[in-house]
């Protein structure tokens, strides 16, 4: 896919997104919105992944660390052709596997998350069998800026470095804030680069929404031995619906129809323009 069909697929993620949390009047759309072109840019360019080798164990993998920021992962996954209209509104709904936080049970996720700082361990595990075994694929896993207040992200920092994960690319969605505000307020977790350059990763900083500098930094991670890389994207929470931008009370409130037609309304616009 090229930047204009993944600019294109970008836009409608976000609408997804909108659409989804404000049928479950639900979920957590601000983390979401910030992470579009991180996921866009990994399923639709950078990972080794298609309906035709999901099931197969030995493929690239993701793990959505921050799992409240499921409405993403759907909406991508719907553009890929793994999850239908149907099934996408169905999100947050009674008996709908489309739950809160990702789940094993839909075909395309390769890890339930949901409690933060878990998924990047997860990663860890999966890239090191993958090591162990000989196999050369990769990867990849989207973690917060506020879920790295916990100390199990920097537990799965150093194991990755410790056993030269070089087929390990974390992305930090680095947007500044969490559901109780700024992040250097709540448990200041900064400045992340140097940081984990001490625990031993190769980090790239990039703008979380430049598809040339995603790509670019996907293919330096694939570059780097001896050694797990950290993309640290610099995104706006809420992007994409001006009222939503960088505004910590849209972490996990849903738009209300009114609020989501005038959002749809924006994404449409702005993607024309």
């Amino acid at each position: 896919m090229n930047q204009a069909e993944m600019k294109k697929t970008a836009a409608e993620v976000r609408k997804n997104i909108i659409r989804m949390t404000c049928a479950a009047q639900s979920g957590h759309p601000g983390g979401s919105l910030s992470a579009v072109e991180i996921l866009v840019s990994l399923y639709f360019h950078e990972m080794k992944i298609d309906a035709d080798n999901v099931d197969d164990v030995c493929r690239d993998k993701f793990v959505l660390s921050k799992g409240h920021a499921s409405p993403v992962l759907y909406s991508v996954l719907k553009e890929k052709g793994f999850l239908s209209e149907e099934q996408l509104m169905s999100f947050r709904k009674i008996n709908s596997p489309i739950q809160g936080h990702p789940s094993m049970d839909i075909r395309g996720v390769d890890m339930s998350t949901g409690s933060l700082g878990q998924g990047l361990s997860c990663a860890v595990g999966m890239a090191l069998s993958y090591k162990i075994h000989h196999q050369d694929y990769r990867v990849y896993t989207l973690i917060g800026d506020g879920e790295s207040e916990e100390g199990q992200i920097w537990e799965a920092a150093m194991a990755a470095s410790h056993y030269q994960l070089d087929n390990l690319t974390a992305i930090l969605d680095f947007n500044g804030l969490q559901i109780d505000g700024k992040i250097t307020d709540v448990m200041n977790p900064t400045p992340f680069e140097p940081k984990f350059r001490a625990f031993g990763w190769h980090v790239i900083e990039v703008d979380g929404h430049d598809l040339d500098q995603l790509l670019a930094a996907y293919a330096q991670a694939r570059q780097t031995k001896g050694k797990p890389t950290l993309i640290l994207a610099h995104t706006v929470k809420g992007k994409g619906v001006s009222f939503m931008e960088n505004q910590a009370g849209w972490h996990g409130v849903a738009p209300k129809p009114e609020e989501a037609e005038a959002a749809l309304r924006e994404l449409e616009e702005n993607h024309h323009e």
